[in-house]
């Protein structure tokens, strides 16, 4: 069976495609279902939009990727499905998709809360461009629809009642088959890896990790696509952050944090950044809201705070325990494997994409499927 995986982004570069759509690809092929990848972006343009500035130059680059996606319609009659992650075409209506999935049945799949505007400091015309609705008339067209966790799946069977909840995923038996060794040092390191739109999140701890550091020795290692910022009072520590030295750079960490406001937006996240650490070993701090309670059992697997004195208290006590960094992150690794692992979930995501290329096109033709 051949899928055309419609994606976003140049591959090895975004979270949500790395470790969805491309992670999956290699178990896929091994169940016999082949999977090609046609980025929207090309490495350029992506690279462009990372950057403030420069607009008629982005908006430009859009356009030609556009007539690229509307130029390979004619080709997509040599699959047996289009695997869909997020959108076609990433600003306007959903002409694109209609088309497609009158032709194709189409498997949508989306990881994050993107019926919403998100706010996107670095590329403001990123929202300036999103059109409101389109995911939900993509919802609506699809065969079948795949989510990350139960808050967007409670949203998406409003609109297709062919809705599957399906984690995003750590390969532990590739990548991410090493662990952290814990031993007793004087200054811990206390990690985050995120990207330039969500530094804001860990902006939040400051005030938090300014006070830790009066009280106890530590560094910070920060991992992202952004340029360095200084807080005065912390050892702060940037990384670039690369694909190919991402499981090196986490292994640095003794505890990583994931910090996220309690807002509509990132109810959709999917815990990625607490799923890479405890894959590792790595105990997470991580906030009391979202997915994360699901992910994260407080105490033993990591610790949940809802406010700086809990912030204050649980990242204190990891810093002082080494015992304790390595009990929680042996718990972390183990919750990876037993429920997060891409193993335990590919063949079920090899059985969707098998039941919507036997169902044919759904095109905008409503139909009553029963859940995934």
């Amino acid at each position: 069976m051949r899928a055309l995986g419609l994606v976003p982004y140049p591959p090895g570069q975004v979270p949500s495609q790395r470790f969805r759509i491309e992670q999956w690809m290699p178990r896929l092929r091994a169940l016999g279902i082949e999977c090609t990848l046609l980025p929207f972006f090309d490495s350029d343009l992506y690279r462009r939009l990372g950057r403030p500035g420069n607009e008629a130059s982005k908006v430009l680059g859009l356009l030609r990727a556009a007539g690229r996606r509307w130029r390979m319609v004619p080709e997509i009659g040599a699959y047996d499905l289009i695997f869909l992650h997020r959108e076609a075409i990433p600003f306007g209506p959903a002409v694109l998709e209609r088309v497609l999935a009158r032709r194709k049945p189409v498997v949508f799949d989306f990881d994050d809360a993107i019926w919403l505007r998100s706010r996107n400091p670095v590329n403001p015309l990123a929202e300036w461009v999103k059109c409101v609705g389109k995911i939900e008339s993509i919802s609506k067209l699809a065969s079948a629809v795949m989510v990350g966790n139960s808050y967007l799946a409670e949203w998406a069977r409003r609109r297709n009642r062919s809705t599957s909840v399906v984690p995003t995923t750590i390969d532990t038996e590739d990548a991410y088959d090493r662990r952290k060794a814990h031993s007793s040092i004087e200054v811990p390191t206390i990690g985050w890896s995120g990207s330039a739109s969500t530094l804001r999140y860990l902006e939040f701890l400051r005030p938090v990790l300014e006070q830790l550091a009066r009280r106890r020795r530590f560094r910070l290692l920060i991992t992202y696509n952004g340029p360095e910022r200084q807080w005065p009072g912390i050892d702060m520590h940037w990384r670039p952050w690369t694909s190919d030295r991402e499981v090196d750079d986490l292994l640095e960490f003794d505890i990583g944090l994931m910090p996220q406001p309690d807002e509509e937006w990132a109810k959709g996240k999917c815990g990625l950044k607490a799923l890479q650490y405890m894959a590792l070993g790595i105990p997470p701090v991580a906030s009391r809201n979202g997915v994360l309670p699901e992910i994260i059992q407080d105490g033993r697997s990591g610790f949940l705070a809802a406010n700086p004195d809990e912030w204050l208290a649980r990242l204190e006590s990891l810093l002082g325990d080494c015992k304790l960094r390595e009990l929680m992150g042996e718990e972390a690794r183990l919750t990876v494997q037993q429920r997060y692992d891409a193993r335990l979930h590919v063949p079920r995501i090899a059985d969707i994409l098998r039941t919507v290329a036997d169902s044919g096109p759904r095109g905008s033709v409503p139909r009553a499927a029963p859940r995934a």
